[in-house]
């Protein structure tokens, strides 16, 4: 395991490879499982803030349930997570080409809103499981990735290097420079360790 402040991080962030593949995986992780994606309060709160910029990139079907549901439901623990259309696919997502796309992140991309996607969304295919005196970042095996894996591993980028970006959003670049520097002295450790 990788500890870094109060994160512990399975192995596998730095050693598996990940490279999203959207042409082949058809962005099937905005449709398949039981829930909607994870909310933060706060995030919630970024969402209705932006709504009205919004509501025009998502299907008729999305702004459906968001109208009937509101903008997030509450699983059985009591979480918050966007609703979804008929148990499938994200109300806040659209469909163009046959490719689930994200339609708070193109209303962000567009420059139509401030709030760019929640950051379960943003560090997916990692999960944040928080407990009372540390995080534990997993890396969330998941079939509809192979694809992502497959052209992670061709091209050489590792987990926590394709993520750069959204760790840095939940953790910050101090902490993201100091999971770089702890997985690099320990990369270097083991391979002193095998040439001995």
């Amino acid at each position: 395991m990788i500890v870094v402040d109060h994160v512990i991080l399975s192995d596998e962030i730095a050693e598996e490879f990940f490279v999203c593949d959207l042409q082949r995986c058809k962005g099937a992780c905005c449709e398949e499982g039981d829930l909607g994606a994870p909310l933060e309060p706060e995030e919630v709160k970024e969402i209705s803030h932006n709504l009205s910029s919004i509501l025009p990139y998502l299907s008729p079907e999305g702004r459906k349930v968001i109208n009937e549901q509101g903008l997030f439901v509450n699983d059985h623990e009591g979480d918050i997570s966007t609703p979804t259309i008929k148990g499938k696919a994200c109300a806040y997502s659209y469909r163009e080409n046959g490719v689930l796309g994200c339609g708070i992140e193109r209303a962000w991309k567009e420059g139509k809103s401030l709030f760019r996607k929640p950051v379960s969304c943003h560090l997916y295919p990692i999960r944040i499981n928080r407990y009372d005196e540390f995080e534990a970042v997993n890396y969330h095996r998941w079939q509809i990735c192979s694809p992502a894996c497959s052209l992670g591993t061709s091209l050489k980028v590792p987990l926590y290097r394709f993520l750069k970006e959204a760790l840095i959003r939940k953790y910050g670049e101090p902490w993201y420079g100091r999971l770089c520097e702890t997985i690099e002295a320990s990369s270097k450790s083991k391979q002193s360790k095998g040439s001995d």
